[in-house]
């Protein structure tokens, strides 16, 4: 997900701005209309990965429940409620859990996606019989995307289990849609797959949760990021934010850059400027990764060859135009593009390193961003006007990109906890 090289080759805080909104009554028949993103739910492929998966009645369902909320504080619960709902249906289809509702592959993201914007749709367009302001809808909004994404779903133990690790994953919706409306994103797939799962490491268990976000360049200056992580990084021993990137490999990015590139995101949006935080004085032209990167390309994950990518974009000190520099930045220059690009996959990864360093978790918190392949469609598979949504071949390496992920936090986690060791923290 890195805008300067998103093609075929490369798909790669501040309070909820909602809350702060005039709370002005919404007149009968002002309800927003539905956003681009909602907008392709109209198309063929979105309603054939619903029925095909079973997610077909999702939204229904949603609709007669928020129907008979009779006030705002139920429309929330109902709200909420539904929302969790989703995501551990996602979530147990995923893991093999119940019926998979159709023929559809398991290990499939994109019902969970599609299910959720019939459900946005239609609080975007709900009309109650009481009075909902708009704050209130933005509310009811942010409250159904926390919960079927995840955020609000994430359980560790209140106690370390002797030996028990704590990793944290993020993944990302599809993205790139009016490209190939088919797409599945297998940092999505991987969330879903790991989450509240135990990996088994050299030197122990780990615990495994998750959560996904979107790909809307709004949302994270809203601090969605920071909001979702912030109550879990202290406490994890491990952390990784995934996204699709490149074909045929993995990368773990060595740099983050504070830049966004501008490539339209999921609303056909752009943004070209410096990744917005809070207290932006202290904001930092680059983060690292302090992920044991040196160990992860070594160790044998699976068929996906991983690179320690090390490669930005930047202006130097005192320069005026861009530069690539295979070998990282230079002191003091303007970030153009992290090793990931200049798209959300940078923006997330440097969020969540920003807010370890500012946190104080650098020295002793392993964190950073994974890019995998990107998922392709069989050969002959490859047209969206005339593919299939799926094939064995797609399928196929869905799966084997998620069971490398799951290698990699294995041998992430083994390599953190002998680092801890040597250095006598006694843990990671």
């Amino acid at each position: 997900m890195s805008s300067l090289r998103v093609r075929i080759g490369i798909l790669g805080l501040t309070l909820l701005a909602g809350l702060a909104a005039p709370t002005v009554p919404a007149a009968a028949g002002t309800a927003p209309s539905p956003t681009v993103e909602e907008q392709r739910l109209d198309r063929a492929v979105p309603r054939e990965i619903l029925q095909r998966s079973g997610f077909d009645a999702v939204a229904a369902e949603f609709t007669r429940a928020l129907g008979a909320a009779r006030s705002y504080a139920e429309a929330r619960r109902v709200v909420a409620r539904q929302g969790s709902a989703l995501w551990r249906r996602a979530v147990d289809r995923a893991q093999g859990r119940g019926p998979a509702g159709g023929d559809l592959s398991r290990d499939d993201d994109r019902p969970l996606y599609w299910a959720r914007l019939g459900m946005t749709r239609e609080v975007r367009a709900w009309e109650p019989k009481f009075e909902l302001t708009a704050a209130q809808r933005t509310a009811l909004l942010d409250r159904l995307e926390q919960t079927s994404r995840g955020q609000t779903d994430i359980r560790y133990p209140q106690q370390h289990a002797k030996g028990l690790k704590r990793v944290l994953v993020t993944g990302f919706d599809p993205f790139t849609l009016d490209r190939d409306i088919r797409i599945s994103n297998p940092s999505g797939a991987t969330a879903l797959a790991l989450d509240g799962t135990v990996i088994q490491t050299a030197d122990g268990p780990a615990r495994v949760e998750t959560a996904v976000f979107p790909v809307r360049w709004q949302d994270f200056a809203e601090g969605t990021v920071e909001r979702a992580l912030r109550p879990y990084l202290p406490h994890v021993d491990l952390f990784t934010t995934v996204s699709q990137g490149r074909v045929g490999r993995f990368d773990v990015e060595r740099t983050n850059g504070a830049w966004r590139g501008g490539f339209p995101d999921n609303d056909d949006i752009g943004r070209t400027e410096t990744i917005p935080v809070a207290d932006p004085a202290s904001q930092p032209q680059w983060t690292t990764t302090t992920l044991p990167y040196a160990a992860i390309v070594a160790a044998d994950t699976g068929r996906f060859p991983i690179y320690d990518n090390t490669s930005v974009t930047e202006i130097p000190a005192g320069g005026a135009d861009p530069v690539v520099r295979p070998d990282g930045p230079t002191a003091g220059s303007t970030a153009r593009a992290g090793g990931g690009g200049d798209y959300l996959s940078n923006e997330i990864a440097y969020r969540a390193t920003l807010l370890r360093d500012r946190l104080g978790l650098h020295d002793r918190l392993p964190g950073g961003h994974v890019h995998t392949p990107v998922l392709q469609f069989a050969a002959d598979n490859t047209d969206p006007a005339t593919g299939t949504v799926t094939d064995p071949e797609f399928v196929r390496n869905r799966l084997d990109i998620i069971a490398q992920v799951r290698a990699i936090l294995t041998t992430a986690a083994t390599a953190t906890t002998r680092a801890a060791a040597v250095r006598g923290h006694g843990r990671l």
